[in-house]
């Protein structure tokens, strides 16, 4: 489902693609209703509070490089700014265009790349 319909950034348009998937399998995972589903989902995000498209980051230095990952805040699995110190070692890994970052808890906080820089 890439149906695109508007110039949104890409944290929007994950947004919509998640809702229209979420719509997709709630109606029975039914082919052929692929543009319903999207914009409808379109419709959903682009009337939710400015403040849930708030653009959310974390900063990491790897061997020298230094990565801005974006995160949605809903699939962070309950991560919290603050929850590493500036400084801390932050088991990563980098895959594509993702950054994953190893919590205490031994869960994954995925991030986007946005920006690297070294």
């Amino acid at each position: 489902m890439a149906r695109m319909s508007g110039n949104y950034s890409p944290n929007v348009q994950e947004a919509i693609r998640r809702r229209a998937t979420e719509l997709y399998r709630q109606g029975g995972a039914v082919e052929g209703h692929d543009e319903d589903n999207w914009y409808q989902a379109e419709a959903e995000i682009l009337r939710e509070p400015a403040t849930n498209l708030v653009r959310r980051a974390v900063v990491v230095n790897v061997q020298g490089v230094v990565y801005t990952g974006e995160y949605e805040s809903t699939s962070a699995d309950g991560y919290t700014p603050g929850e590493w110190k500036p400084g801390e070692a932050i088991p990563v890994r980098v895959a594509g265009d993702k950054l994953y970052l190893r919590r205490r808890n031994g869960r994954e906080l995925q991030t986007t790349i946005i920006k690297r820089i070294g």
